[in-house]
């Protein structure tokens, strides 16, 4: 099977991205160092179609990058629902900002710039959806962090853990980012505290459910 050839007539039996979101993506194509991270046509109509299914009140995002997730989920808001998005690199907010800017559902997304660690704490909310997407070295302390602000019935979802096939490899001593996804999958399956599920979406999406 070409897989080329699947996710083409997948994306052409979907929903598009739309102007803004399909613009973003070729900005960040040209302009950024790692487009590549940010979540894409598919990836993003999904995150939309859980928010559409969830009807969550309170979504927390770790990890802005350029805002294309932000804004998919935004869209499957209702308008008076939040996100809270957290970025630790201050120099993306101008290329954040442009498209925030240009969105119908801007008034949905507070941005917050800085350590995810450090200001996490600081909000007084209870999320009903967390969408774990940053330094991947940090992935099982997000968990910890963000596990007593998910209500019960709440859901976690972690990208890129199945990180490029690397999950399957013995990593090196130094590639920390591997190890960082190696124990965080680890420490979800033998929590009980949740159900979760592993998808092939991608570089790996795990739904992870509180119990």
């Amino acid at each position: 099977m070409d897989q080329t050839s699947i996710e083409a007539y997948i994306l052409s039996h979907m929903d598009e991205e739309g102007e803004l979101l399909s613009g973003l993506c070729r900005d960040a194509n040209v302009n950024l160092l790692r487009p590549r991270m940010l979540s894409g046509h598919l990836q993003g109509r999904i995150l939309k179609m859980f928010c559409r299914m969830l009807a969550p009140r309170r979504v927390l995002e770790i990890g802005t990058y350029t805002a294309y997730a932000t804004l998919c989920m935004a869209e499957g808001l209702a308008d008076d629902a939040l996100i809270h998005t957290v970025e630790i690199n201050d120099e993306m907010e101008d290329f954040i900002q442009k498209y925030l800017s240009c969105s119908p559902d801007r008034e949905k997304i507070k941005v917050h710039f800085g350590d995810a660690m450090e200001l996490i704490p600081t909000f007084d909310e209870l999320f009903d959806l967390v969408f774990i997407d940053a330094d991947k070295r940090l992935y099982s302390d997000y968990y910890d962090l963000v596990f007593p602000k998910v209500r019960k019935g709440g859901l976690i979802l972690a990208d890129n853990t199945l990180w490029d096939g690397k999950v399957l490899e013995k990593p090196m001593a130094s590639d920390k980012q591997t190890i960082g996804i190696l124990e965080f999958n680890e420490k979800i399956k033998n929590d009980r505290r949740v159900e979760k599920v592993i998808l092939p979406l991608r570089d790996g999406l795990t739904m992870i459910w509180k119990k």
